[in-house]
């Protein structure tokens, strides 16, 4: 289950509704109240689901540790509603997943009396219907199905069943709110989404959970009564993401650095072994997708299909699934370069990812001493790393870019790059580029240092070379701006004045 607070140990309960006079009592289950940070745009959906005049059958998906249950529990928690919550177990068998599933009935619907287990999920939504209609009920029903993909084991019927009693029954009920939920995004997508059977087109509400933004993060840290200023959320970001359930082990009084040794680097650190676990929890081949990932993360500037192809000797649905099964799970992104004449890449864009992958990876950790990370960020392999995931930060946050640039007009958002065919050719690279539709394209260059960046000599013939072979081999007649995102800003200089049009540093990434 995905929580990022104290985890709620009810499975499934009354939420403000009258149990039928035939059990004689009331059964009262308190929430923790615990304000929900950001999901602005999740919170607006669920609303419309709960104020529908039609039955609603909701998707929600997202990475392992998101917060995926949290949001669902906690949503519903101040709705006058009947929830009831049943979760798949990992690995479980067909016959273990239908007896966890009607225990949660039996907790719901008739508190302490046990009820007779069904042999088929057929059988066991049978039962949920029954035990709905046999009551009337004029607020709306929950049925929240959580990590739906472990429920449905090899040949277990289970997607025959949903799709027969959401078409025949629950979808005739409008009252009743379906929410199938799970941290395989690609199984849902293949299976509920994209189904071409009986669930063809059925779902009513689709919703991807990503992790915090950095203000998200920022909030969450003060909710719990932690105070850092942006520098060191940005530093945790780098590290954790904003995954909720990875933030919840920051501790109040220490720094970013303290933190990030505690979480990754001591012994029995909470976060050492996380990485193979949640690969595990999503693939079932997950070594093939670990050196996939690995193999991609080796070029900050992303990795072309046609490398991958040739490293991994194959090309065609097996490895078509697999990047596209990484793309929806968040760990990599898939960028077709501006001009598009180039083919697609593919970069990591998840913070705990290159965190793992640089600092945690084999074993480099034989010789791990109380003061191992501060250590680190003393040595030039942390900057290299430190840009990378730097870049994957701005890339999540690219809305708050244009708005500290004050674009209006951006109409694509990409990034460039020219590979030489000739030793007399000059190659480079675009961190990031946005073209706009008032005839101008803004070149963002990304740098991560500790003082602010200085444009000298050098670096402004670099730059200069970078838009004079963009404008070659684009043939573009736009204006080119360029912009620097630079967490501490920049200091001026008589090269920054010529080159540089616009600033963008840590606190605009806060707004």
């Amino acid at each position: 289950m995905d929580t990022y607070s104290n985890p709620i140990s009810v499975h499934s309960t009354w939420l403000d509704c009258n149990i039928p006079d035939a059990y004689n009592d009331v059964i009262s289950v308190r929430y923790e109240k615990v304000m929900l940070i950001g999901r602005k745009v999740e919170i607006q959906r669920l609303e419309k689901l709960y104020t529908s005049k039609e039955a609603e059958f909701a998707v929600l998906y997202g990475r392992r540790r998101v917060g995926k249950t949290y949001l669902i529990r906690h949503f519903f928690n101040n709705k006058k509603c009947l929830f009831f919550q049943a979760t798949g177990l990992q690995k479980g068998s067909l016959a273990i997943q239908i007896k966890h599933f009607t225990e949660s009935l039996s907790e719901t619907f008739t508190p302490g009396i046990g009820l007779q287990i069904p042999s088929s999920w057929e059988d066991a939504f049978k039962l949920l219907t029954q035990l709905v209609e046999k009551r009337k009920f004029e607020n709306k029903i929950v049925f929240f199905l959580d990590e739906l993909p472990w429920m449905a084991t090899r040949r277990s019927g289970l997607l025959e069943a949903l799709d027969y009693y959401w078409n025949h029954h629950w979808s005739r009920n409008e009252n009743i709110i379906l929410v199938v939920c799970g941290s395989s995004a690609s199984w849902l997508i293949k299976n509920i989404i994209n189904n071409k059977s009986g669930l063809h087109n059925r779902r009513t509400c689709e919703i991807k959970l990503e992790p915090f933004t950095l203000t998200e993060s920022y909030d969450y840290l003060k909710y719990k009564g932690i105070t850092l200023n942006k520098r060191h959320v940005l530093d945790l970001y780098m590290a954790l993401g904003g995954v909720p359930y990875y933030l919840k082990y920051v501790e109040s009084g220490l720094t970013a650095v303290e933190n990030i040794q505690n979480i990754f680097f001591n012994k029995n650190a909470p976060l050492q072994d996380e990485f193979s676990k949640l690969f595990k929890s999503l693939f079932i081949e997950a070594d093939a997708y670990i050196k996939l990932l690995e193999f991609i993360a080796t070029k900050k500037e992303g990795m072309s299909r046609v490398a991958i192809e040739e490293a991994f000797s194959s090309g065609g649905g097996r490895l078509t699934e697999r990047l596209n099964q990484l793309v929806q799970t968040s760990f990599i992104e898939e960028d077709a370069p501006w001009d598009k004449q180039r083919g697609v890449y593919y970069r990591v864009v998840d913070e705990f990812c290159l965190f793992y992958m640089y600092w945690l990876k084999g074993s480099k950790l034989k010789k791990v001493t109380h003061d191992y990370w501060i250590k680190q960020t003393q040595k030039p392999i942390y900057y290299v790393w430190a840009g990378y995931a730097f870049e994957a930060v701005c890339h999540k946050h690219v809305t708050n870019i244009i708005n500290a640039l004050n674009i209006k007009s951006a109409e694509e958002i990409s990034s460039w790059r020219f590979v030489p065919r000739t030793r007399h050719e000059n190659g480079t690279q675009i961190d990031l580029l946005i073209d706009r539709s008032d005839d101008a394209i803004t070149i963002c260059e990304i740098k991560y240092t500790e003082s602010p960046f200085s444009i000298n000599k050098s670096y402004s013939q670099n730059l200069k070379r970078k838009i004079e072979i963009f404008k070659e081999k684009t043939l573009t007649k736009k204006q080119i701006f360029l912009c620097m995102i630079s967490a501490n800003g920049i200091k001026e200089t008589s090269y920054s004045k010529e080159l540089v049009s616009g600033v963008v540093t840590l606190d605009e990434f806060f707004e």
